[in-house]
């Protein structure tokens, strides 16, 4: 089959089924049905049944892979609007997002430690709550594995966007710069798609709490490592 026509063909495919599965999520507003898990988790079950290898899925994936970037830019216009409300915000900003930068790295590099793991395994789950291309470069910095550190991020975002919602209404936390930090710490770029349903100062919150988490896990990430596994 002609490359651009298969191409074409997955990025088709991915795109129906993502507006069907919006579809069903919009209507049931179920915290375990949104778009991105149910989504990967049918063209998984269509490619396996169909024999189709990731390789060739990502003939036409790249295309949508590279729009994840200017995706994530798009994401300057909310931050913009809501300058004023960052400004008054800066303390607990950056407070959260330190401390949670913090605990995200530990949590999983000391879990996977105290279960015997290799050391290959816990340089690539280390950075699990930090944005997929920055996570790749520190897990393959550390000696890890950049594509099983992107598993760990996706896995980290599906989680803290299906349970961070719980949490906050548990927890009564009920602000914007509250949800928005939370999202964005512990589920990077799924946690601020999961804010942007909140409100435009969700998820200007969960962007900065992103972007900051990511220079936050570039400049320590390493120093745990060592730590971790001298």
């Amino acid at each position: 089959m002609n490359l651009i026509l298969l191409a074409v063909l997955m990025v088709f495919l991915t795109v129906i089924v993502y507006f069907f599965m919006n579809v069903v999520y919009v209507r049931l507003r179920s915290a375990f049905l949104v778009p991105i898990l149910t989504t990967t988790v049918a063209l998984v079950v269509v490619f396996t049944l169909l024999d189709v290898s990731y390789d060739t899925y990502m003939i036409g994936g790249q295309w949508i892979d590279a729009l994840l970037g200017p995706a994530i830019v798009s994401l300057c216009i909310p931050l913009y609007k809501q300058r004023e409300l960052i400004k008054r915000n800066l303390l607990p900003i950056g407070s959260g997002v330190l401390a949670g930068g913090v605990v995200g790295m530990l949590t999983g590099g000391l879990a996977a430690r105290l279960a015997g793991f290799s050391t290959e395994f816990l340089a690539s789950i280390l950075p699990k709550s930090i944005t997929s291309p920055i996570a790749m470069q520190i897990a393959e910095q550390l000696g890890g594995i950049p594509s099983l550190a992107t598993v760990f991020v996706i896995i980290a975002g599906l989680t803290g966007m299906l349970i961070g919602p719980l949490l906050n209404k548990w927890l009564k936390i009920d602000t914007a710069v509250g949800q928005g930090i939370g999202l964005g710490v512990a589920a990077h770029a799924i946690g601020t798609s999961k804010a942007l349903e909140y409100g435009e100062q969700e998820a200007s919150m969960s962007s900065v709490a992103m972007t900051l988490s990511a220079i936050i896990g570039a400049l320590v990430g390493p120093l745990f490592g060592l730590w971790l596994f001298p």
